[in-house]
């Protein structure tokens, strides 16, 4: 039975329902792809509770339980379209005939037990059948909710091939047969380093959201933390498992401290510390300390910066950079020398002009702005960074540190111009007037 709308004075249900919708997307096509075995049919049945969700909560208000509502008109619909299938008698075998009454799977408190949807869709979307870039391009749409225009941001990539390849990749799952499973042994294994990739991506577009008004979006970190937490419980000798819980346990403790009053982001140099979460540092200190565990060069690796032969993960080695910062109780204490190493080790392991962009930084708080800046300038000509904002923003640092402040002002107005997110174009606005003004405005009293 539907859960009884209520009215929410005051609310629009318009923007409610969108909300909603998009924090319940990845649940709702979870729980109908168990029923249909097919992730493109799911999200059509998805859009069609959204249809009736438009229709009815303006007029009969939002429901206590929006998710629960929206999954109960999904799984109905699911239902009705498997009966009018002419296998139908085989599939409502298959599947049971508990599914027309049942309430939607219950998160299972065991993190061992893999009795989840979630996981099970994210293998299913990572399926070696598919190529790496549409694996992560499903996933980012269907467990993250994202748009095609987000994930294209994301990955640097033009729109247009995004969404070729997500609807490509929906099909070749349904003409493949791709059983919606959590799959075991060895096949397991080849496929955990595509659905990492997939849960840190999904984390950071909650982190610093590729577009929008809002710089956070908790919900998507949430579920990436969430599953990245399970799958260390699935996969306990898998040190790149427990480097990527790690990572994402040190980034969320900082959530509460990069955001102002007004939702504007702080900078990590600016942030109030004291607001990080220790016991999500915690427990980044105790899944790194499982990752060492795990693989006996990781000690050596991290203590000496080397040899690359030897070295952990690019995941361990993201989880050691990030607690370099978690662990200083200032800015001035970060250890600058070791995140370099670390940033070199993590470009033998996993080149790219991104990483490198990363290790310039480190480099210019080691060696000054000057050396950073000529390994920026060289990263200029990489077609992958044309329109990354972030590589005019780190340059413009950089100027501005060395005293440029005209050649910073260009920098940082050419980063906002690139910028999607509406939360980070202001910030980069805001530094680039700070170098047109670098001691304030001129009719502005000085503190």
């Amino acid at each position: 039975m539907e859960p009884q709308p209520t009215p929410a004075p005051g609310t629009s249900a318009t923007t409610a329902i969108e909300t909603v919708f998009r924090l319940e997307f990845p649940r709702l096509i979870a729980a109908v792809t168990r029923i249909v075995r097919d992730v493109g049919i799911a999200e059509e049945l998805a859009q069609d509770a959204l249809v009736a969700a438009l229709e009815r909560w303006p007029r009969e208000g939002v429901p206590d339980n929006p998710g629960a509502w929206l999954t109960a008109v999904a799984r109905r619909r699911a239902v009705d379209l498997v009966r009018r299938r002419e296998n139908y008698a085989r599939k409502l075998q298959e599947i049971g005939r508990s599914l027309e009454t049942t309430a939607p799977a219950q998160e299972p408190a065991d993190p061992g037990d893999i009795d989840d949807d979630l996981l099970r869709l994210v293998f299913t979307a990572c399926h070696p059948v598919l190529s790496a870039e549409a694996r992560t391009a499903l996933t980012l749409r269907l467990l993250g909710g994202l748009t095609t225009a987000e994930i294209a941001r994301a990955f640097l990539t033009p729109e247009r091939t995004i969404a070729q390849r997500i609807v490509r990749a929906k099909r070749t799952l349904a003409t493949r047969n791709v059983a919606f499973e959590v799959p075991y042994g060895p096949d397991r294994e080849a496929r955990l380093g595509s659905v990492l990739d997939v849960i840190y991506l999904i984390f950071n577009e909650g982190y610093a959201a590729t577009a929008g008004d809002d710089w956070l979006r908790p919900g998507l970190c949430e579920d990436a933390l969430r599953l990245a937490r399970l799958l260390s419980g699935l996969m306990p000798k898998e040190p790149e498992v427990h480097g990527l819980t790690s990572l994402l346990e040190f980034q969320a403790s900082r959530t509460a401290a990069r955001t102002g009053p007004n939702g504007e982001p702080v900078l990590l140099e600016d942030q109030n510390r004291r607001r990080w979460n220790r016991m999500l540092i915690a427990r980044g200190i105790t899944a790194l300390a499982r990752a060492d565990a795990a693989s006996p060069k990781l000690s050596a690796s991290l203590e000496q910066g080397g040899p690359p032969s030897g070295a952990p993960g690019p995941y361990v080695l993201q989880a050691a950079i990030a607690a370099c910062h978690a662990l200083a109780y200032t800015y001035e204490e970060t250890d600058w020398r070791r995140i370099a190493t670390l940033y070199g080790l993590l470009a033998v392991q996993s080149p790219s002009p991104v990483v490198e962009l990363n290790r310039a930084v480190a480099v210019s708080m080691v060696d000054g702005p000057a050396s950073a800046l000529g390994i920026v300038d060289t990263l200029a000509a990489e077609p992958v960074l044309r329109d990354y904002h972030l590589l005019p923003s780190v340059r413009g640092d950089l100027l501005r540190r060395l005293g440029r402040t005209e050649e910073a002002r260009t920098e940082f107005e050419r980063a906002a111009s690139l910028a999607r997110n509406v939360r980070e174009r202001g910030l980069l606005l805001a530094r680039a007037e700070e170098c047109r003004f670098p001691g304030g405005p001129p009719d502005s009293p000085h503190s």
